[in-house]
């Protein structure tokens, strides 16, 4: 590793991974943007072109071996996170690996050994607890501004349809999953605690294309919880919304509740003659939404390399929210609490 600043490669030039390539390219101190890895020629090159640096490769492994390349972050579809990890803490790289952590508990404990016994980091992607708004509410929350915390409520809406490879489960895990991710691990943080129980309810009600091979497809979701300090919680989730990008959360305790999270992308309100209804621009993706809260994520992977301090989010916590999802699922299978 060179003493001045971290070497980089991020597996994965979509959407997520340029967002996180572009923040260690030009705006993350300590670290500098060694390669872009992507299986599609055309993507890492034309990724490569826009960042302005010489390196791709169409896999991994072949960036493993590569010694300016000091860690790795994994932006790939959730079935390869597992042999990406692996790989790369054997070969000495730390890891920022984006949500969901994996496909199933067994693959996350292989992670968690694997950069265990390799002694390098290993980050879970969930940056709200990098966004300013969660992080105040959270030190709100510990202050006891609230009192107890009784129930946690969070939604994710997406305005974009499914891609079709989210509809085979046994490849995505679902909605719970690509999109609800973030939500288990929000109650979790401000609850303090681990779920109990999981009772959840799903139906496919904007994706026509899945029904006739996926049938047991959902892109909306809802889910009742229980936690193990007796406290509450609640989700839901939906894919193909249209209207706009909807993440918040409320936090309701004994003495008063805190709300997080907005609809409204601009401060303004613009009314006319032709209407009495005032009207605003909304938040359009999440990618508007979080982008301060992607660049201070990826500020902390580097300090946490760094200083050798415990990332914000760790493999454990990447963990518990796929145990969820699993055990979400299955609750929607079975039509039934399911108790973790």
């Amino acid at each position: 590793m060179m003493a001045d600043s971290i070497g980089i490669a991020v597996v994965g030039a979509g959407r997520a991974g340029m967002i996180h390539a572009t923040n260690f390219r030009r705006n993350v101190p300590g670290a500098r943007l060694v390669a872009m890895i992507d299986p599609v020629r055309e993507a890492r090159e034309a990724a490569a072109k826009a960042l302005e640096i010489d390196k791709v490769y169409p896999g991994h492994r072949e960036a493993c071996g590569d010694k300016d390349i000091d860690a790795i972050v994994v932006v790939a579809p959730t079935a390869a996170h597992r042999g990406i990890v692996c790989d790369a803490a054997a070969a000495g790289k730390h890891v920022l690996c984006e949500k969901p952590m994996a496909m199933d508990e067994a693959e996350c404990l292989e992670m968690i050994d694997a950069t265990g016994k390799a002694g390098v980091r290993l980050q879970i992607g969930f940056m709200r607890r990098f966004d300013a708004g969660f992080m105040k509410a959270k030190d709100a929350v510990d202050s006891g501004a609230i009192g107890e915390v009784v129930m946690v409520r969070s939604n994710t809406r997406g305005p974009s349809v499914p891609r079709p490879w989210m509809y085979d489960l046994s490849k995505s895990n679902g909605p719970l999953a690509e999109v609800n991710s973030h939500d288990i691990d929000t109650l979790r943080w401000f609850t303090g605690s681990e779920f109990s129980t999981v009772y959840a309810v799903g139906g496919n009600f904007r994706s026509p294309d899945a029904v006739a091979e996926w049938p047991d497809f959902y892109d909306n979701v809802i889910v009742s919880a229980t936690f193990a300090n007796g406290m509450q919680g609640m989700i839901d989730g939906a894919q193909g919304v249209g209207y706009a990008y909807d993440a918040r959360c409320e936090v309701l305790g004994a003495k008063g509740c805190i709300f997080i999270g907005r609809l409204q992308h601009e401060s303004f309100v613009v009314c006319t003659a032709d209407s009495n209804e005032g009207a605003y621009p909304l938040v359009g993706s999440w990618r508007q939404l979080f982008e301060p809260a992607y660049l201070a994520e990826d500020k902390g992977f580097i300090s946490c390399i760094l200083s050798g301090e415990e990332p914000q989010a760790n493999g454990k916590d990447g963990l518990e929210a796929v145990r969820v999802v699993n055990a979400g699922n299955k609750s929607i299978v079975e039509k039934r609490i399911v108790e973790l």
